[in-house]
C-alpha cells in the first residue's frame, strides 16, 4: 500500500495490517502528514515512514519490526529556538 504524501492527520487505525504475508517491503507513509494519528494493534512491519510528519503520533501494541523512521519528524517548531516533541509508543517491537 502507498500512503506517501497523504493527509492522514488525526486518522485512527485499529487492527489493520499494512503488510501482506511474504511481502519484502511494507506500506509507504513517506512524507505523509501523520500528526496526531493513532495506530492500535496494527501490523506495520517494514513500513516506510521516512520524512513523515509524526508529531503526536500514537503506536499501541503494534508490530513495527524493521520500520524505517529516517528523517521522520516528531517535533513541532514554535520559534527559532523552541521545539516541542511528541510521540506515544507502547507495547511495540521496534
Amino acid at each position: 500500500c502507498d500512503f506517501s504524501h497523504c493527509q492522514l492527520q488525526d486518522a485512527s487505525f485499529e487492527d489493520c495490517s499494512f503488510i501482506e504475508s511474504g511481502a519484502v517491503e511494507g506500506c509507504h507513509f513517506s512524507y505523509a502528514d501523520l500528526r496526531d494519528a493513532s495506530f492500535k494493534a496494527c501490523r506495520l512491519s517494514l513500513a516506510n515512514f521516512s520524512g513523515a510528519n509524526c508529531f503526536g503520533i500514537e503506536f499501541r501494541e503494534c508490530d513495527l519490526k524493521g520500520a524505517n523512521f529516517s528523517r521522520a519528524r516528531f517535533y513541532n517548531q514554535v520559534s527559532h529556538k523552541m521545539y516541542f516533541c511528541s510521540a506515544y509508543i507502547s507495547g511495540c517491537n521496534l
